[in-house]
């Protein structure tokens, strides 16, 4: 992997300074792409085709942190009112159930004013349930990727006279078996994938490489003499924590799921300070006793967020509603309506579990959970 792949993948860096970018080059692994940068490739060239005739192949998109990769077509059709561009996803080394699906755009123009539309086409989900980051009834096309297609499609509109107003209809061949693998059907996510990312880069998480580079990491922080470190579960909590703390890169640790991997690293290797920093519902799972956050391997307990609740002041019909709410967000949602810090007492409750993993390594501990657009919803005071 080369050093511009490198930067692509985590964003700044090299293997000598730390931080996300060096704990991917550390591990060897081939980062991928999501469905959602698939997705807007597909977008891209079938709306190109539209207006021009012809498809770009290779097609290439901006992703929100600037890069700019290419994708070869795998699939194009042209009609007379519609185009469709699909992308064959490639995960990298990740070991992604949606590796090899084809993901598909048609896209057909609309009349002025209309915007871009979205709809599920087939192997596209569908929202049935609250507490998703999008309304009942709507295509299970994430708040990122549409907004990545939206931007790609202005940009073709002003390049070649086009309106923009469009529908863009995602499909996934065999999405609906591929999906039968994942939560969706659970969560109320019915018809098939969704389409996510919020970086358009799947990051893979080899546990052991992954892991070995959290331990590098820490081992980097330490020897640049960094005292406040933070782990972080993703590229959004990273962003919240440079905003709060001004935090140097090799402070930074790409955690992942790996929470455990993190405090019993430091355990033994102590640094003044660490904070952790998540998606709410991640943290929850940290707060319930789970050290693996990943999805497979531990899920979150309405049941524990419901006592939470009480103990933050929810009445017992509050307490209900969360225990048998379809998300850990839509929990949060609840309990912000009825004022109860649900987000605070989960912060609190996983920096305990920290303290206990640490079991009394001189390292102070706090906790912050975000929301899918990096807002803070909790936090815990330094322990």
């Amino acid at each position: 992997m080369s050093g511009d792949e490198v930067r692509d993948a985590g964003g700044t860096g090299d293997g000598a300074r730390g931080g996300r970018a060096a704990q991917l080059k550390h591990t060897g692994l081939r980062h991928g792409w999501t469905t959602g940068a698939c997705a807007t490739a597909a977008t891209t060239a079938a709306y190109t085709a539209l207006l021009t005739g012809d498809f770009p192949d290779p097609v290439t998109i901006t992703l929100p942190k600037g890069q700019t990769p290419a994708f070869a077509l795998a699939a194009e059709e042209l009609t007379g009112d519609s185009a469709m561009a699909g992308i064959v996803k490639d995960a990298g080394d990740d070991p992604d159930v949606t590796h090899g699906a084809l993901v598909r755009a048609t896209v057909r123009p609309l009349p002025a004013g209309s915007g871009v539309v979205f709809r599920a086409g087939p192997g596209v989900g569908t929202i049935t349930r609250p507490g998703l980051p999008l309304p009942v009834g709507e295509p299970a096309v994430n708040p990122v990727p549409r907004q990545m297609m939206r931007d790609h499609v202005a940009e073709v509109a002003a390049r070649h006279g086009g309106s923009g107003d469009v529908e863009i209809t995602v499909s996934v061949d065999n999405g609906e078996e591929i999906a039968r693998s994942t939560w969706n059907p659970r969560l109320g996510i019915l018809g098939g994938l969704s389409i996510l990312g919020t970086t358009g880069i799947v990051v893979p998480y080899s546990c052991s490489a992954w892991i070995d580079s959290i331990r590098r990491g820490v081992d980097v922080a330490r020897a640049a003499g960094r005292r406040h470190v933070a782990g972080c579960t993703g590229s959004t909590s990273e962003r919240t924590v440079v905003a709060e703390y001004a935090l140097p890169e090799d402070a930074l640790l790409d955690m992942g799921d790996f929470a455990g991997a993190v405090l019993k690293y430091v355990r033994r290797h102590p640094v003044d300070r660490l904070t952790i920093c998540g998606g709410f519902a991640k943290l929850s799972k940290l707060a319930a006793g789970h050290l693996d956050l990943h999805s497979a391997r531990s899920q979150v307990d309405k049941g524990f967020l419901a006592d939470l609740a009480r103990r933050g002041g929810a009445d017992e019909a509050l307490a209900a509603e969360v225990a048998g709410a379809n998300t850990g967000l839509a929990a949060l949602q609840l309990c912000a309506a009825a004022r109860v810090p649900l987000g605070d007492l989960v912060a609190t409750a996983a920096r305990e579990e920290a303290l206990s993993v640490l079991r009394g390594a001189p390292v102070a501990v706090d906790v912050i959970c975000v929301d899918r657009a990096g807002t803070v919803v909790g936090r815990s005071g330094v322990r």
